[in-house]
């Protein structure tokens, strides 16, 4: 990805999301040079980005970790029509985080997720921090094309903290 094409999305990541679930501008570019991320973008006719995917691909899953739209074109469809997308070249399971839905927005944000064919998990989950001097964070991960099962999930969470947040994964109980 061209330098310029990363600073418009590191720039609708800021926008987009609190600075406790992104990572720094220099954190973020590093990830460019891991084969299992992928950042998928999508310019206008003025080669201007207006959204983009921020993904973890591996072998049992794909992650979807940012899903961004330029703040002053949301709501025209151009997100789900990316999640779709992506969605249909996909032969795994995908996985992401979400707030769990106790306020307005992170209700929006599910049922956004939910119209998609993604299914809510019942599983307690933090997300690790992804900058020094945050705190883990209480998520919820939802799931396409199917609920996950318990052990599925387990697993699917010691594959996101052993290669996306570089942490030892949990205990049972923990």
């Amino acid at each position: 990805m061209k330098n310029n094409l990363f600073d418009q999305a590191y720039a609708i990541m800021k926008a987009s999301f609190p600075e406790s679930e992104r990572r720094t501008y220099d954190g973020q570019k590093a990830l460019l040079s891991d084969p299992h991320y992928r950042l998928e973008a999508e310019t206008d006719s003025n080669d201007r980005l207006i959204s983009f995917i921020a993904a973890w691909e591996f072998p049992s899953l794909r992650f979807v970790e940012h899903l961004a739209v330029d703040p002053d074109i949301r709501g025209g469809g151009i997100g789900g029509k990316m999640m779709r997308a992506y969605m249909g070249e996909c032969s795994t399971p995908v996985v992401l985080e979400v707030e769990p839905p106790d306020t307005q927005i992170a209700i929006r944000r599910v049922s956004f997720y939910k119209r998609l064919g993604f299914h809510l998990n019942p599983f307690d989950y933090r997300q690790p921090p992804l900058q020094q001097g945050h705190s883990d964070l209480p998520l919820k991960l939802m799931s396409y094309p199917s609920p996950l099962k318990e052990f599925e999930f387990v697993r699917y969470r010691e594959i996101l903290y052993n290669l996306v947040y570089k942490v030892k994964p949990l205990k049972k109980g923990e």
